[in-house]
């Protein structure tokens, strides 16, 4: 007894941070690149895991949005357009949710459509961590390696182990890299009230391309999904409520200069990979993130970077291939097809677009305008 709740408590443990390496490279590039407030970052990121947690009571994850955070690196969207992008997004959200619009949008979609977006998205994730592992090639398939030898053993957390290990063999295989110098204070998030100028670019290039990956990814997979690892637990876990925490997680955060936040069908598959069966699992990665704003603030940022990419690299293949691993047989000829259809316009070209392509093709299939 006493050894099954030292795994299952190991487990939460290793759950929590398995999804650093969709978490890291985002906000570390807003924080570095695009200037963002690092405290107003991980305090609001914070309290959001720890919100999702106690209100899912799974381990549902709480992660930057891609497009937003791409178009910071690109666009350099300042943090002004980065706090519109996320007021509109919260507010669709919020919107899509009380209006019951979230729910018929899913009635609608066919289970070929959104598994084709989750298949897509695991070759996707499985892709980043390979191209992680190889900035460290060495470093990195020791750290895949070992993790695998440690997914068949329940007393070590592989997602702890792996990050710390890997870690620490950097600093042996690379004499070079030093700890950084941390010194603790008291940091509070920054207000950020958004010109009516900074919503013309926030729409453009945030909040437009976001919208229906958001939507996809975030809402309809992550709720399919959810339904998948824990069909007994998960009945809070609908597109109604998905669009709901993250249209008031958005409003609130976006105005005290936060970053604007997604679920996702990558990080659930994540958490769940390396051990993650409660809202435990959110709520401690909350407090992490919360202690690193409040107490480390911008020295938070240099702690978060020792951790290796190819070691991030390790963690985000796992989780590729369980969302792909995830995917049911199909026995109907043409759902399979709009499935592969959909899985390969998700890798090449962008889920949202993969989304709008997959409804059409159902409903010609739908109609017999089209036949294979």
């Amino acid at each position: 007894m006493k050894i099954g709740i030292f795994s299952e408590i190991h487990g939460e443990i290793s759950g929590a941070i398995a999804d650093l390496g969709t978490f890291l490279p985002y906000v570390l590039g807003a924080i570095i690149i695009g200037g963002l407030d690092a405290s107003s970052i991980f305090i609001t990121f914070g309290l959001m895991y720890i919100f999702t947690g106690y209100f899912y009571r799974i381990p549902i994850p709480v992660q930057p949005m891609k497009i937003i955070g791409a178009a910071i690196l690109v666009h350099h969207l300042t943090a002004g357009e980065v706090a519109a992008a996320g007021i509109m997004m919260g507010l669709t959200l919020f919107i899509l949710a009380i209006t019951g619009l979230a729910s018929r949008l899913a009635g609608l979609t066919p289970d070929s459509v959104t598994l084709g977006i989750q298949a897509g998205l695991g070759v996707s994730l499985a892709m980043l961590g390979i191209k992680y592992i190889k900035t460290d090639l060495l470093l990195g398939l020791i750290i895949m390696l070992f993790m695998l030898f440690l997914f068949q053993n329940r007393r070590f957390p592989a997602s702890i182990a792996g990050v710390v290990g890997g870690t620490l063999l950097a600093f042996v295989l690379h004499p070079e890299l030093h700890w950084p110098d941390l010194q603790l204070g008291f940091y509070w998030p920054h207000l950020i009230l958004p010109a009516w100028t900074d919503f013309a670019r926030g729409f453009t290039l945030g909040y437009l391309p976001q919208l229906p990956l958001t939507l996809t990814n975030s809402v309809l997979v992550t709720a399919i999904l959810a339904h998948e690892l824990f069909p007994e637990q998960s009945e809070k876990v609908n597109e109604r409520n998905l669009c709901l925490t993250l249209g008031i997680g958005n409003l609130l955060a976006a105005p005290l200069g936060g970053f604007a936040m997604c679920h996702g069908s990558g990080g659930l598959a994540a958490h769940y990979r390396f051990g993650g069966r409660t809202g435990f699992t959110p709520v401690l990665m909350g407090i992490i993130l919360l202690f690193t704003g409040i107490f480390l603030g911008p020295a938070g940022v240099d702690l978060l970077q020792i951790i290796p990419q190819a070691v991030l690299g390790g963690l985000l293949f796992f989780s590729g291939v369980d969302l792909v691993r995830g995917v049911q047989d199909f026995s109907n000829k043409k759902a399979l097809f709009c499935f592969a259809v959909v899985l390969i316009i998700s890798i090449a070209v962008n889920p949202a677009i993969a989304f709008l392509f997959g409804l059409i093709l159902h409903f010609l299939f739908n109609k017999g305008w089209v036949n294979i």
